[in-house]
This record gives C-alpha cells, sequence and structure tokens, in this order.
C-alpha cells in the first residue's frame, strides 16, 4: 500500500487528521465533585495520556509507513511560543563549547587556526539549520530531524543516528554536571564538588518535571543573559584590544608573536572538534518544533536567527579572543586535565586586560552557560527517545506521555544517567568521560551531513511525484545548493578529523589509541546500521524509493490547494514591499 493511496483511504473514511492533529495535552478532565487540589493535579499530571482512538487501518503497511504515522500522531505538548523558540535558536548552544571548549581550538590551532575552523563549521551549520528549517516547519512531527531520517532516507539510518544523536545528549548531562562543579570552584575549594554536582542535578531535574514550559522559560531567561554577555564581551573586548586597559594597545600583536598559526594544517584539523562541540545544540530549534503553538508563523525566524548567532556570536567572538589571548598562554586548556575547565579564554582576556570584577561576572555567566547546556541535555535526549519509541526504534516504554505532555520515561532515564556526574570524587574520571565521549566524538558531523541529505532527497521526493515547490511553506534562502555545500564541507572534516586522530599533533607514526578515543563513533556507526538492517533483513532496500516517500503525513496543513494559495499570496504581498524590507525578511 503506498502512502498517497493510504492517506486517501484514511481521509476518505473521515479520517482526515492523519495529518498533523494539534492537540492540547495539558487538558485533563476530573470526575464530578470536589475540584482537585493543586498537589491532586500535580499527581494526575504524571499518569499517561487517554490518546483517542483514531481508528487507522495499519494492515498491510510497512514499519516505515507505521513510523511516519506515529511520529505526526505523538501527542507532546504544544506550549512553546515564537519568542520561546526564536531565543533558543539565539543562544540555545552558546555554552561551555564557545565559552571554554574555545581555548582548546586556540591552543592547537592558534588563532587564523582557530577562525578558519569555526568559520567552516559555521558555514555549514548555517547550510543545515536552513534544510532543517525548511523540513520542520512542513513536517512538525515528533522527534523532528530524527523522524525525517527515517522518513526520507531509511529506517536503519533513523535507528542508528538516533541512537547516536540520544546518546550525545545522554554523555551531556552528567559531564555539564561536572563542569557546573568545576566552574564554582574559580571562587571556593572549601566544598566537596560531590555537593554542588548535587545542587546543579536537582535544578535541572526541577526544570525538567515542569515540561516544555518549564523548559521554555528558563532557556529563555538563559539565554537572554547569555546573549547580552557575549555581547557585552565583545565590547569590552574591543576597547581592551585599542588600549583600554593595562596592556595598552594590543591590535594584531598576539598574530605576529607567537603567530597566526599553530601546528600547521593539523591544529585547523584539530580545531573541528571543537567547533562541533560549540555549535552542538544548535538544532534543538527543530527539535522543538513538535511543541511549538504555531510552527508556521515562528520556525522560520527562529531559523533564519541562527546567520546572526553564527556571525556574531561565533565568528566575532572567536576573533576578538584571538586577538587578545596568544595561544601559548599556559592558561589556556590543552587538552592534558579536565581540571583547568575554569581557563576560559574569555577570562583569561579580561584578566590580562587588568579588570579586575568582569572576570568574575565572565565566570558567573559560564556557570549560566553550563547549567543552560545540562538543561538542553535533558530536553533533547528524552525527545529524541520517545520520538525513536514513537516510531518503533526502541522499547515503546520510552513514549510514555503523560497528561502533562511530558515524554516522562525518557526524562527518567536521562536523569538517571545523570548521575554519573557524581564520578567527580572518582580518580578515573578522565578516562571514564574520554571514552564516554569517544562515542559521540563524530556524532554531531554525522547528524549534520545526513539532515543535509534528508532535505535533498525531500526535493527529490517532489519532483520524482511530479510536484512543485508551490507547497513549500518556508523554502531554505541556500536552496539545494546549501545542503550539497554544506554536506560535501562536513564530510571533508570528518575526513581530517580522522587522519588528525591517526597521526595526531606532535607525533610521527599512527596511533589506533587516539584514534579510537576521537572517532569511535565512526566504527560504531557501521556497526550499529549494519546489525539494525541485517536485523531487519533490509538489505534489498538501501534506501526508500522516491516515489514512495511520504509528502503528506504529517504536514501542518491538511488542504494543499488552500496551502499553496496561502504561499503564493505571501510571495505576491513580500514582492510588492522595498527592497530593503525583502532583504531584511530574507534573512530574519
Amino acid at each position: 500500500m503506498s502512502y498517497n493511496n493510504y492517506t486517501e483511504k484514511n481521509n476518505s473514511a473521515g479520517h482526515n487528521d492523519v495529518t498533523i492533529k494539534a492537540r492540547d495535552v495539558s487538558e485533563v478532565s476530573y470526575e464530578f465533585g470536589k475540584p482537585p487540589s493543586r498537589f491532586e493535579k500535580f499527581i494526575d499530571s504524571f499518569k499517561p495520556i487517554d490518546l483517542e482512538g483514531d481508528g487507522f487501518d495499519t494492515t498491510g503497511m510497512t514499519s516505515i509507513e507505521k513510523s511516519v504515522i506515529a511520529s505526526a500522531r505523538h501527542p507532546l505538548a504544544r506550549r512553546l511560543k515564537s519568542r520561546h523558540l526564536q531565543m533558543i535558536a539565539i543562544g540555545g548552544s552558546i555554552g561551555t563549547g564557545l565559552f571554554v571548549g574555545s581555548s582548546y581550538a586556540l591552543s592547537l590551532g592558534g588563532p587564523a587556526g582557530m577562525l578558519i575552523g569555526y568559520a567552516l563549521v559555521g558555514y555549514s551549520m548555517l547550510c543545515v539549520i536552513y534544510s532543517l528549517g525548511e523540513m520542520s516547519v512542513q513536517f512538525p512531527v515528533s522527534g523532528s530531524f530524527n523522524a525525517y531520517f527515517t522518513r526520507f532516507i531509511d529506517d536503519s539510518w533513523g535507528w542508528t543516528l538516533g541512537l547516536l544523536y540520544a546518546c550525545s545528549w545522554l554523555i551531556s548531562f552528567p559531564s555539564e554536571l561536572i563542569a557546573c562543579s568545576l566552574t564554582v570552584q574559580y571562587w571556593t575549594k572549601s566544598v566537596d564538588p560531590a555537593v554542588w554536582v548535587a545542587i546543579f542535578y536537582l535544578i535541572i531535574v526541577s526544570i525538567n518535571l515542569f515540561g516544555v514550559k518549564g523548559y521554555g522559560e528558563v532557556e529563555f531567561a538563559l539565554s537572554l543573559i547569555k546573549v547580552l554577555a557575549v555581547v557585552g564581551f565583545c565590547i569590552v573586548g574591543i576597547c581592551i584590544i585599542n588600549g583600554v586597559g593595562s596592556q595598552g594597545y594590543i591590535g594584531g600583536r598576539y598574530w605576529s608573536d607567537p603567530g597566526a598559526f599553530n601546528h600547521g594544517f593539523k591544529g585547523i584539523c584539530s580545531v573541528f572538534i571543537s567547533a562541533a562541540f560549540s555549535f552542538g545544540g544548535i538544532e534543538l530549534v527543530a527539535l522543538a518544533a513538535a511543541e511549538t503553538k504555531n510552527p508556521r508563523k515562528s520556525l522560520p525566524k527562529a531559523t533564519k536567527q541562527v546567520f546572526w548567532r553564527i556571525t556574531l556570536f561565533y565568528i566575532v567572538s572567536t576573533i576578538v579572543v584571538g586577538l587578545l589571548v596568544p595561544f601559548n598562554d599556559e592558561r589556556l586548556l590543552s587538552g592534558s586535565s579536565s581540571e583547568d575547565i575554569t581557563s576560559s579564554p574569555f577570562v583569561i582576556a579580561i584578566q590580562n586586560g587588568g579588570i579586575k570584577v568582569l572576570p568574575h561576572i565572565m565566570n558567573a555567566v559560564i556557570l549560566v552557560a553550563v547549567v543552560s547546556v545540562g538543561n538542553s541535555s535533558v530536553y533533547g535526549c528524552s525527545r529524541t527517545l520517545a520520538s525513536m519509541a514513537a516510531q518503533g526504534l526502541i522499547p515503546s516504554i520510552f513514549g510514555y506521555i503523560d497528561k502533562a505532555g511530558r515524554p516522562m520515561v525518557a526524562i527518567m532515564f536521562t536523569n538517571l544517567i545523570g548521575l554519573l556526574g557524581f564520578l567527580i570524587d572518582s580518580d578515573n574520571q578522565d578516562t571514564v568521560f574520554t571514552w564516554f565521549f569517544s562515542v559521540c566524538s563524530l556524532a554531531a558531523f554525522f547528524t549534520w551531513i545526513f539532515i543535509c541529505l534528508a532535505h535533498i532527497r525531500w526535493r527529490w521526493a517532489l519532483k520524482s511525484q511530479g510536484r512543485s515547490l508551490d507547497e513549500v511553506i518556508f523554502e531554505s534562502p541556500m536552496g539545494m545548493f546549501g545542503s550539497y555545500s554544506g554536506a560535501l564541507i562536513l564530510i571533508l572534516i570528518v575526513v581530517g578529523e580522522i587522519w588528525v586522530s591517526v597521526y595526531p599533533i606532535g607525533e610521527d607514526s599512527a596511533s589506533y589509541m587516539n584514534f579510537l578515543q576521537n572517532c569511535l563513533s565512526l566504527p560504531l556507526l557501521i556497526l550499529m546500521y549494519v546489525g539494525h538492517k541485517t536485523y531487519r533483513r533490509s538489505w534489498n532496500r538501501i534506501m526508500i524509493k522516491l516515489e514512495d516517500i511520504d509528502l503528506d503525513t504529517g504536514r501542518i496543513t491538511v488542504d494543499l490547494e488552500l496551502l499553496k494559495q496561502e504561499i503564493a499570496d505571501d510571495k505576491r504581498w513580500l514582492k510588492s514591499q522595498s527592497f530593503y524590507y525583502r532583504f531584511y525578511r530574507f534573512w530574519c
């Protein structure tokens, strides 16, 4: 049975809500009698949501067809507003990757190498987020891009990449708790670090118990603080560069001595992992698509904000840091110890300028950023697991949704793994987390590459089935070129990272152990894909045929002709506006 025939069959039977069914899962019905107390409402909210039976006939459907239907109907709460989504897009991934991870990049690649590495990853991220935005506006389904791997490529890739992505956030949670504890030690070391881990663990767990609305409000506030801090740092940094501070005029001094590059081309390749860590989480704006009140209006604006985030927050701050801190500064991280996590180049830059109060403020901002990333870790992992469960890719228990629209089992599982943060008291914590991170070292690159591939196949499927871009609500400003070029750059980055892992900086011979520590996710990716293909016995199909790809289930609007008319009206209205306004709308 083809997808289109299946859709027509259920529509003719009166089930025309096979596409997105916007249902407020926060509505809770109580028995007649005494109104329930707040405590009773809170306890009742953890009960499973009462899903209405839609009467779909799934007889004869393949596993991929069932996955598409399930992800489209998964009942996550739609409580995120436009302001939440835009702030998540602007500040959602500003965290330890930028504030602390950039010290690895500066130390290994030098200021020019760091700038080149961040610019390349930044461009590819711009392509990825626009491609992802186009698909997410069209299909704001549960799990978003994880569901697109299954829908547009193959369910084996959906399972493999979904698990790697979930593991990335799962491992990030306890590591961010440790980072919180170490960041506090900037001020005091008299308290057992495990105490701080416990405090921040309870804070992050409590936030996620409030559901997506709690996550959205907290991220709105934390992201606003991070945005203001980065803008403020860039302004102060420019002033210090031009002579305000104890060092006098700096200009491009450190680009000449000790130099613009460190370790040559290998140094640039070493920057890529730090850059990926910095940009990680940029896709959360699409992950939240299924929990947004009006994805058609809010998602395009949010995805376009990424351009400004990449330009201002990453590229500009990278230039400022490179001008203020020499790459041979002993306080910079060189990958030898996690105990120096508070030695952020942002803090060092202000210290070098002789400004006494601002380093404390900057370190407080880093603490806010770490809490934010920890909060996002629980959100990103739990939603990915819930989506995979809805698609039948992992045990269904992870798809448990309560009356408040929370994937509670997935959240509690993520919280359980977060207890690994108490390894901070272990002497072997560095070794443990080195191998943990090796599992997902290249996972972000794989995810981004396949997002571009999913977008390419979505466009190919439209053409193959005789349909046009007239029904595409939000077209990526970069178009197909963005997906092609973004995927190509990301593939080359992965190749470069493998090379520098096999032949590390400072070593003449190949290092098998260093390769495993940096690139273990590559053999795991291959092993997981082959294993799932073999288990499903689906080697007769490498990818879904273009003519069989479902272009309707989960679509944001039921009436295709009405959707085309609305899109055409919007384009005509925009064309009638001034050039300056059209230029603004193109990027914002």
